[in-house]
C-alpha cells in the first residue's frame, strides 16, 4: 500500500521543520509527501529541501492564493492508494500512519475514508483540548455536515477512488474537507476512528474562525449541496468510467 500525504505550504516557516520531521519518521520507502506551496514568502520551501528526503515532492511557483486549490493541486500529482492530508503546522503522533495502514488494510468499499481524532495544542506545544472530535461534535451525516462541518482535512485519509468523484474540486465551496468527507458518505463509506494521531496546533495565522453574515453562510451550504448533487448525477452518467487522475 503506497501512501501519499498531500500538504498546502504558505509561509510555513515557523512549524513545518516539525511536521515535516514527524511524518517523515513514519514513511515508508515507497510512499511520497506531496507539497504544493502557494507563492511563499518566507524561508517555508528552503526548510523543506533541507531535509533532503526523495519522498518529498515540492510544487512550487503556484498563484492560487487559496488553500482549497493549492490542496487539490497536491492531491492532484499524489499516485498513493491511500491519501493523507496534512497541514503545515500540526505535528503527527508516532501512531498516525500506523492506525492509518491497519485501517485501510481492512474489507470495505472502494472508496473509504477515515477521520482520526486529536487533541488541541497551542503554539508552544501546550495541551488546550483532549479531543477534537469532542469539541467539534464530529460525525457522520450529510445533512449535520452540511449544517455545521465536522470534517478536519488535517484528520483525514481516503482511498484513491474518491478522485473519481472529487476533481476537480468546485470553484467557490466553503473548505475542501466538507466536500471531501460528504462525497465519501455519498459514494462509499466514512469512519470516525476515536484513535489520537494528531496534535493539531491552533494559532493567531492559521485561525479561520472569522464571523461571517447568516446570508454568506447559507450561500455556501446552497452551494456545497448544488455540487454535492450535480456528482451524483456526473456518477449516474457513467463519471467512475473514466480514468483517475
Amino acid at each position: 500500500m503506497k501512501l501519499s500525504v498531500c500538504m498546502a505550504t504558505f509561509n510555513g516557516e515557523r512549524f513545518i521543520a516539525e511536521q515535516l520531521a514527524s511524518i517523515t519518521a513514519q514513511l515508508d520507502d515507497s510512499d511520497e509527501v506531496i507539497i504544493s506551496d502557494d507563492s511563499s514568502t518566507d524561508g517555508t520551501l528552503s526548510i523543506v529541501e533541507g531535509f533532503r528526503d526523495p519522498r518529498i515532492i515540492v510544487l512550487p511557483g503556484n498563484t492560487f492564493h487559496n488553500p482549497i486549490y493549492n490542496i487539490e493541486n497536491a492531491i492532484k500529482r499524489s499516485a498513493g492508494d491511500v491519501i493523507v492530508l496534512s497541514d503545515q503546522d500540526d505535528v503527527w503522533m508516532e501512531n498516525k500512519l500506523s492506525v492509518v495502514r491497519a485501517w485501510f488494510s481492512g474489507e470495505g468499499p472502494a472508496i473509504r475514508t477515515c477521520v482520526l481524532d486529536g487533541c488541541i495544542i497551542d503554539e508552544t506545544g501546550r495541551v488546550l483540548h483532549d479531543s477534537l472530535f469532542d469539541t467539534l461534535g464530529s460525525g457522520r451525516g450529510v445533512i449535520k455536515n452540511l449544517y455545521r462541518n465536522t470534517y478536519m482535512g488535517a484528520c483525514m485519509a481516503f482511498s484513491r477512488p474518491l478522485l473519481r468523484v472529487a476533481l476537480p474540486f468546485p470553484r467557490g465551496i466553503p473548505m475542501h474537507d466538507s466536500w471531501l468527507g460528504l462525497l465519501s458518505e455519498i459514494f462509499g463509506c466514512v469512519e470516525f476512528l476515536p484513535e489520537k494521531t494528531i496534535r493539531y496546533r491552533r494559532h493567531q495565522a492559521n485561525r479561520s474562525f472569522r464571523r461571517f453574515t447568516v446570508r454568506r453562510q447559507i450561500a455556501w451550504r446552497l452551494l456545497l449541496a448544488y455540487h454535492l448533487a450535480r456528482r451524483a448525477a456526473g456518477n449516474r452518467a457513467g463519471l467512475f468510467g473514466k480514468t483517475l487522475p
